[in-house]
């Protein structure tokens, strides 16, 4: 991965120090920052492989720097912050964040969850998606193109995130196979979940706001006691075309 550029914003010099010890022993060139307006500046002009951002920043929080990049890029962003709320995590998530550490944190996990992102990336530039199956799935209500990356729910386009997208797929092209919530989470974000699923159960509650008439009462995603999630297919309704 030599010649891999890793963003680093955090404005905790301490922190800051710390991961690019440990992005550099691993060959990835390290770009800093400890203010938003300048993260969002670097994002554009460095065009990084991956970004792991605090929340807390001068100028702009975090959050705004997320939003602002995900404007005009689709670059892993790894939330890293001493803020450990679910709201805080959720937001972050909502807004296009692709996972999410609190401090403190085991630099090899930080070390080991930025490869498997930048392994799953490196694969079309884009998040992976198995396409075995076929070009398209169709289901009552819901089109899934995978080569235009489109999702369409009665006709219309929904704008999904990478991971999002990535998450729809694996779900849809196995219809009524019930995931546990570790095993999705390693499936699709490429490691292990370390016990903590609550970046998996975010993203599944964006995507469910999408793509369900009522997400409250989904009729895709559904929710499996004490085990995970599954799609929901009825036997008769699924076509793949190739």
């Amino acid at each position: 991965m030599n010649g891999t550029k890793i963003l680093v914003v955090d404005d905790e010099a301490d922190i800051t120090e710390l991961i690019t010890l440990y992005m550099e022993r691993e060959g990835f060139a390290v770009y800093t920052t400890d203010n938003g307006e300048d993260a969002v500046r670097l994002a554009a002009e460095l065009e990084p492989d991956m970004i792991l951002l605090d929340i807390s920043l001068k100028n702009l929080d975090g959050f705004d720097v997320c939003k602002q990049i995900r404007t005009t890029s689709n670059v892993p962003i790894l939330f890293i912050s001493c803020k450990s709320d679910d709201t805080d995590i959720i937001h972050g998530l909502t807004l296009g964040g692709d996972d999410y550490m609190t401090k403190p944190f085991s630099p090899s996990q930080l070390v080991a969850r930025v490869k498997a992102h930048l392994r799953r990336q490196s694969v079309t530039g884009k998040s992976p998606v198995d396409r075995s199956l076929g070009e398209m799935l169709v289901y009552d209500g819901l089109q899934i193109d995978l080569p235009a990356r489109t999702v369409h729910v009665n006709g219309k386009e929904v704008s999904l995130s990478a991971k999002e997208f990535e998450l729809l797929v694996r779900l849809a092209k196995s219809p009524n196979r019930a995931f546990s919530l570790d095993d999705l989470y390693t499936i699709v974000w490429g490691h292990d979940s370390m016990g903590d699923t609550r970046t998996l159960m975010v993203h599944v509650s964006n995507l469910r706001k999408k793509i369900e008439p009522d997400p409250a009462n989904p009729i895709y995603i559904i929710t499996v006691r004490g085990v995970g999630y599954k799609f929901n297919a009825k036997e008769g309704n699924t076509h793949v075309y190739r």
